[in-house]
């Protein structure tokens, strides 16, 4: 026997026990459901020899595993249904040990202003929003559009797309054609305003290249860890001999500088030789000075 789970976990799960289950806003229905999207009878589910078959009657708005429907499709053990914007999984209870867990929804429009004011829409794949039955998420607000905006949820990532609509769409007082949507961000598309409710975003820390890195001297080379023992402290700071090989190739030389540096020998070459005799002559006149005193002092 299957049963129909709710993915918000608004209610508990509808066993499909009955031949013909019927599924609508008009409270005629086996299972009742008022939220916007929702036809009076939207669809119905017949069980015929053991098999499910799901069939719309809601002018298209039925869809399985993102596919819209017509009539008698045949359901299945993991099968997720989508009836405006509701959304169902068809679970056999004797195989759902063997399959993972259904993830949480993680992204939700919640209407902090105008109709529905409160309520709570689970965001997934791609859902239009406006005044058409057609729309997932159905507002009667006369200052929208039939089909006023859509909303697109792919890899965890919420934008918004205006569909041309006569009164725009704003997100933080801005209003835009396209948006990326972050969790907090406020929505007002006629008189509905709609806050964005999502997963929380963590930023991967990126590593500071010139930070000082530190390893255990046990992991050092030989060499290193040999001095580091020596230390009181077991830990040493890493060589940045790897970071000195990683710079680039120093660039061709300069042809102007090469000029001048073979130019440099041959000018300093008379240079040094002058400064070698004039210390030879200096030299000179002070061995004769010191001669000539030494006779005065013997003819004396």
């Amino acid at each position: 026997m299957l049963r129909l789970q709710f993915l918000d976990n608004r209610q508990a799960p509808v066993w499909l026990t009955e031949e013909r289950l019927t599924i609508g806003q008009d409270s005629r229905n086996q299972l009742v459901l008022g939220d916007a999207g929702i036809a009076s009878f939207h669809a119905e589910i017949r069980q015929d020899h053991g098999y499910y078959y799901l069939s719309d009657a809601s002018q298209g708005a039925t869809y399985v595993n993102d596919q819209r429907i017509g009539t008698r499709f045949q359901l299945r053990d993991g099968d997720r249904v989508r009836l405006g914007g509701v959304e169902l999984l068809l679970v056999d209870p004797a195989k759902s040990a063997a399959r993972p867990e259904v993830a949480a929804p993680r992204w939700f429009l919640q209407v902090i202003q105008g109709e529905h004011q409160g309520r709570k829409f689970h965001i997934h794949g791609s859902m239009t929003f406006g005044r058409s039955s057609k729309c997932e998420l159905c507002f009667g607000d006369p200052e929208l559009s039939r089909r006023h905006c859509e909303f697109f949820l792919k890899d965890d990532v919420l934008e918004v797309k205006d569909l041309a609509s006569a009164n725009g769409v704003t997100v933080n007082q801005q209003k835009v054609r396209t948006a990326v949507l972050q969790p907090g961000d406020q929505l007002k598309m006629g008189s509905v305003s709609l806050l964005v409710i999502g997963p929380k975003v963590s930023l991967s820390e990126t590593p500071d290249e010139d930070a000082t890195q530190f390893m255990r001297v046990a992991d050092l080379p030989p060499a290193l860890a040999a001095k580091a023992a020596g230390g009181a402290t077991q830990i040493a700071p890493v060589p940045q001999v790897a970071r000195a090989s990683a710079k680039a190739a120093p660039a061709a030389a300069n042809p102007l500088r090469a000029a001048q540096a073979r130019t440099a020998p041959a000018t300093a070459a008379p240079a040094a030789s002058a400064s070698r005799l004039w210390l030879g002559g200096a030299l000179l006149l002070l061995i004769g000075a010191g001669l000539g005193a030494a006779s005065m002092q013997l003819l004396g």
